[in-house]
């Protein structure tokens, strides 16, 4: 069953947070204090009304990193069921990043101050990110990258409404859940094949059965090409890279199963056929 709760995502705003606080408080260790750091579009309006040096940070484009999509989805244990969780999508969020002051020099040392602050975080610190981002709600730790643009600077400016100027680009990237979840259910360990010769009698029934199980260690991690067999029927198998084995075509009854690793460790037990299948565990001392 597909169930979809859609969470909670602030990621945009509580990003803006992190990166104000980051920029601040790098800025005031080489004297830059005062510094606004602002997020509204550089327009003409808006740079007219300054009264004080500022850094913006303009978010200019949000689109998915497809080099990093994924199809697979992950399994975990829920209740006793399967459920698999679609996988996160990536994003990269853009930013154009301008300095403003009243000379030209001022407004390049503040520029490349910002430029020498974001260099040296190609990945945000845990400590530095603010509300839900440092609340686990990403899947995977925070990167950025500075200086490398997308499309013609001059039709970003026109876009916006205002005076073109130099400005650093800025990439982060960022996941976000999906909130949809594939719920199985139990994992089927037997089945039953019923099979009587067409000129037979009907009460000429034969009944042969599928039994499956799953090989691991004492950690509960799963034991890849262990050798399974089941001596007094005379048939074998081998586990798979996930510890599972199966057996096809067994006739109904206790039989013994033996499993023993290349290495020489074992393990002995009884399944039961038809039944729910057994799970074997081998020490890793042998």
């Amino acid at each position: 069953m597909l169930t979809v709760n859609v969470p909670l995502n602030t990621m945009l705003a509580d990003l803006d947070e992190t990166l104000r606080g980051l920029l601040r408080d790098e800025l005031e260790v080489h004297g830059f204090e005062g510094v606004d750091i602002a997020f509204d579009a550089p327009s003409r309006e808006w740079s007219g009304q300054l009264s004080k040096p500022a850094v913006n940070v303009f978010l200019y484009d949000l689109r998915e990193a497809e080099t990093l999509r994924t199809s697979e989805w992950s399994s975990m244990q829920r209740n006793g069921r399967t459920v698999e969780g679609r996988p996160p999508m990536v994003m990269e969020a853009s930013y154009a990043v301008t300095a403003w002051t009243q000379a030209v020099e001022d407004e390049h040392r503040l520029l490349s101050q910002v430029l020498a602050i974001f260099y040296a975080y190609p990945e945000i610190p845990r400590d530095r990110l603010n509300g839900r981002l440092a609340n686990g709600s990403q899947a995977w730790p925070i990167k950025a990258r500075i200086g490398q643009g997308k499309g013609e600077k001059s039709d970003f400016w026109t876009a916006v409404g205002g005076q073109y100027k130099v400005s650093l680009d800025y990439v982060v990237r960022l996941s976000v859940e999906s909130g949809a979840t594939l719920e199985r259910g139990p994992e089927v360990r037997t089945q039953t094949i019923r099979t009587r010769l067409a000129d037979g009698p009907p009460r000429a029934v034969l009944e042969m059965h599928r039994t499956v199980g799953r090989v691991k260690d004492a950690q509960g991690e799963p034991l890849a090409n262990v050798w399974v067999t089941l001596p007094d029927v005379g048939t074998w198998t081998a586990s798979a890279a996930d510890g599972r084995f199966r057996f096809d075509r067994l006739p109904p009854g206790r039989h013994r199963l033996l499993a023993r690793t290349a290495d020489g460790r074992e393990a002995d037990s009884h399944i039961e056929v038809p039944g729910a299948g057994v799970d074997l565990v081998i020490d890793g001392n042998g």
